[in-house]
C-alpha cells in the first residue's frame, strides 16, 4: 500500500528558528530519507518552496479563476511530502513518526493513496 506523508509547519517559526537548528533539522532529514531508502519504503520525496510562492486556481461561473498565494489562511503549510510503499497504516506512522520536524512544530498527515484508475 502507498500512503503520502505531507509534512506541514508554520513557515514564520520555521524560518524564526536559528540557522543552526534549522541546519541540524535538515541534515536530521538527510538521514531519515536515506534509511527509508535502504529499507525500501520510499518512492518519492518532494520539498515545496514557499506558500507565499504558491497559486491557486478555482472555478467560478464555470471559468477558472486563478489567484496569488496558498488556497487558504492557514497556521501550517504545506512544506513537502514523502511517498511510501508500506504494508499496513500502523507502519506508515512509525515511518512518519520519526520525521525530524515533528520535535520543532511540524505536523505529518499520512493518508493512503486510492489505487490508480
Amino acid at each position: 500500500m502507498q500512503y503520502m506523508l505531507m509534512c506541514c509547519i508554520d513557515e514564520n517559526h520555521w524560518q524564526a528558528l536559528p540557522q543552526r537548528e534549522r541546519d541540524r533539522v535538515m541534515q536530521e532529514y538527510g538521514a531519515w530519507i536515506d534509511d527509508i531508502r535502504k529499507s525500501r519504503h520510499h518512492l518519492a520525496t518532494g520539498k515545496l518552496r514557499p506558500s507565499s510562492t504558491a497559486n491557486t486556481i478555482r472555478e467560478r461561473a464555470g471559468k477558472p479563476v486563478i489567484t496569488d498565494g496558498p488556497f487558504a489562511e492557514t497556521k501550517e503549510q504545506l512544506g513537502g511530502y514523502h511517498l511510501v510503499e508500506c504494508r499496513d497504516l500502523d507502519e506508515a506512522l512509525s515511518i512518519a513518526g520519526r520525521i525530524p520536524t515533528l520535535p520543532v512544530g511540524g505536523t505529518v498527515e499520512v493518508r493512503q493513496l486510492e489505487p490508480a484508475l
